[in-house]
C-alpha cells in the first residue's frame, strides 16, 4: 500500500554503512517503502577486490545490480566474464549488471549516488 506522505532520508544519518577505512565507504539509507539509496566514496587506490569484496563475503564478482549517478572522479568498471572495461566519470548516469569488479583510476576521489527501487516480494 502506498502511503500519502513524503519521506526524506539523509546520508549523514545512514541506516547502515560499509566502512572501507582509508579507502572510503558507502552510507546506506532505506525508505519505509523499501527503496534504497547509497552514497559511495571511493578514495584513490580503492579496488573492489581489496576493499569491498571481503565485506560482501568474498564472492567471485560483485553480485549487485547498480543504478546511479557519478558526482566526481573516475571509476573503471570491468565485466569479469568479457573483460570489457567501462569508465564512469563525473556526470554519468549509469546502470551496471552483476558480475563486475571495479577500481578508482587516477588521484581523484570517486563519489556517487546509487539507487535501488523497492521490489515486490511476491
Amino acid at each position: 500500500m502506498m502511503t500519502a506522505t513524503i519521506e526524506t532520508r539523509r546520508f549523514e544519518r545512514p541506516d547502515d554503512r560499509l566502512d572501507m577505512k582509508e579507502h572510503g565507504g558507502i552510507d546506506i539509507v532505506k525508505t519505509a517503502e523499501g527503496s534504497t539509496g547509497m552514497y559511495a566514496v571511493f578514495e584513490p587506490g580503492w579496488t573492489w577486490e581489496a576493499d569491498e569484496k571481503p565485506l560482501l563475503g568474498s564472492p567471485d564478482t560483485c553480485p549487485m545490480h547498480h543504478t546511479g549517478y557519478c558526482l566526481s572522479g573516475r571509476l573503471i568498471v570491468r565485466m569479469v566474464e568479457s573483460g570489457e572495461e567501462t569508465p564512469i566519470t563525473k556526470g554519468d548516469f549509469f546502470e551496471i549488471p552483476p558480475g563486475h569488479d571495479a577500481y578508482v583510476a587516477g588521484d581523484e576521489r570517486v563519489e556517487m549516488v546509487l539507487f535501488e527501487a523497492a521490489h515486490s516480494h511476491s
